[in-house]
């Protein structure tokens, strides 16, 4: 099943535009409508980093392409490097009980940027391509890239089947962290007949822990523990959530 880019192009452009300092002060569910990008306040690139991201959408633009083109824009913003006052050398904006200046735009954070909104933008399109098949396809495969990179917590949950419509896909939808590369893929009933696969149901497996995060503070995180897991699937701590449902209207 393959997702019109268009779809992905709408879900990122539907977002109104939120400065913030974190990106825990905007969570879940105001991620889905809202645009933001940590550190961008008082910089006035929050535009120019979305419509470079819409413009990658829809012209298939390669993370090269994208920062190449954006990150003059941000440099002569003053939106580039470590937050120091060029003029006096004062560290303008420092890192929380820290010494330390904070980093603003930067290729590490241009591709972070980049690969979390190209994937959650897909994953919306896709999520509404799905929803619209349900009639033939109506089960869903959560799929794992299996290879080093892939967190154990995600790979826990690789080739789960569920219905479309299973409390599962209210935590368990991708992506499910920062440059979590997991998907979701439709099933028929003769697919499913086919390959031996054998529908479960996350109703009464949901938990919610607290995840202890690097600054020491702790995060309530949902978590899922299904008959047969070896370990929980557990999202990374603000993906425990579907980003495409709200804008999608559904309840998931």
């Amino acid at each position: 099943m393959k997702m019109p880019p268009d779809q992905a192009v709408e879900f990122l452009r539907s977002k109104g535009l939120q400065v913030s300092d974190s990106w825990r002060d905007l969570w879940q569910v105001a991620h889905r409508r809202a645009f933001t990008v940590a550190r961008s306040a008082g910089y006035d690139v929050l535009e120019d980093i979305r419509q470079a991201l819409l413009d990658a959408l829809a012209k298939g633009e390669s993370y090269q392409q994208f920062t190449d083109k954006l990150t003059p824009t941000l440099q002569a913003k003053g939106w580039w490097g470590k937050a120091i006052d060029k003029a006096t050398g004062e560290i303008t904006t420092y890192h929380p009980d820290s010494s330390r200046p904070v980093e603003l735009g930067s290729p590490r954070r241009l591709k972070l940027i980049y690969e979390q909104n190209i994937q959650t933008a897909f994953m919306a399109g896709r999520y509404r391509s799905m929803k619209d098949s349900t009639g033939t396809h109506p089960y869903w495969q959560y799929v794992a890239v299996l290879d080093s990179r892939t967190r154990p917590t995600h790979r826990a949950m690789n080739g789960r089947v569920f219905r479309h419509d299973d409390v599962a896909w209210s935590v368990a939808y991708p992506p499910n962290g920062w440059r979590c590369r997991c998907r979701a893929t439709p099933l028929s009933e003769s697919t499913l007949r086919r390959e031996g696969l054998v529908v479960g149901s996350a109703e009464g497996y949901v938990q919610q822990v607290d995840v202890p995060q690097k600054d020491g503070s702790m995060l309530k995180v949902k978590r899922l523990v299904l008959p047969g897991m070896d370990k929980p699937f557990q999202p990374d701590a603000g993906w425990d959530y579907n980003p495409a449902a709200d804008y999608h209207g559904s309840n998931q």
